[in-house]
């Protein structure tokens, strides 16, 4: 995220759901008037309501987030994860991107390669792509009443199908210590398996807000991955040995 001040705004809202103008100011060091600012840049980007005297959060991150509002969660950790994880990508690769906002930080750094391919059931991601003119692909399918910022159906698998990849970057809500994987949104989870399936090589993007975490839809097990790219080591989390290769910096 741009503003690192946004982002310690959402994070303070997101842990107490709503906060007063003395208390961002006195937690963040800001005066009222950079509040009252951010605030207001925050509500006209549909992530938060004025109330009096202070403000509220919109989403709540347990149920169904927008893609805006998880885009400006953990930002810096994602960016992280996304340069540890374009270290496996080679000039020529042809790539699958799920519609997280974990992929969506990859696809801001494909320009540096060349001769990329990318198949992607993410429609923001798609427009960045489009944007930085790298060579995309979308999966087609049904806009998600869930989630508005993905395709999902029979014809986005379909079209996955189509494609071999050299690599697949997925994620999902949350990880188990036990390394089983889950996610809030059911239709995603097809998708993502369609393209570990339709991948030489399946990499797992993680960062710390994944753990400890419970969601309603089972994807699958973190040892069918063949890498996890991480914001830290992580490694002592888990009570299973069948762990992909984990990357981290």
């Amino acid at each position: 995220m741009k503003d690192d001040l946004e982002r310690e705004i959402l994070e303070l809202l997101r842990q107490k759901k709503q906060v007063s103008i003395e208390e961002f100011t006195k937690t963040l060091y800001v005066s009222d008037s950079t509040v009252r600012r951010k605030l207001t840049a925050l509500q006209e980007k549909g992530l938060i309501s004025r109330t009096h005297g202070g403000a509220s959060i919109n989403d709540e991150y347990e149920f169904f987030p927008s893609f805006t509002f998880r885009s400006h969660q953990n930002s810096l950790e994602k960016k992280k994860i996304a340069l540890s994880a374009i270290k496996l990508i080679k000039n020529g690769d042809m790539i699958f991107l799920d519609g997280t906002t974990s992929a969506f930080f990859i696809a801001e750094y494909l320009t540096d390669f060349k001769n990329i391919k990318v198949v992607t059931n993410g429609i923001d991601t798609l427009s960045l792509l489009a944007r930085n003119k790298i060579h995309a692909y979308s999966t087609g399918g049904l806009i998600s009443s869930t989630n508005g910022s993905v395709l999902i159906g029979k014809r986005a698998e379909n079209a996955i199908c189509e494609f071999h990849a050299d690599i697949a970057f997925v994620s999902a809500q949350s990880v188990a210590a036990n390394g089983e994987i889950y996610d809030c949104f059911e239709d995603e989870n097809t998708l993502r398996n369609a393209m570990c399936y339709h991948a030489e090589k399946s990499v797992f993007l993680c960062d710390g807000t994944k753990f400890g975490r419970t969601s309603q839809y089972r994807l699958c097990s973190l040892g069918e991955f063949d890498y996890m790219v991480c914001d830290r080591d992580v490694r002592n989390y888990f009570t299973t040995d069948s762990l992909p290769k984990i990357i981290f910096d």
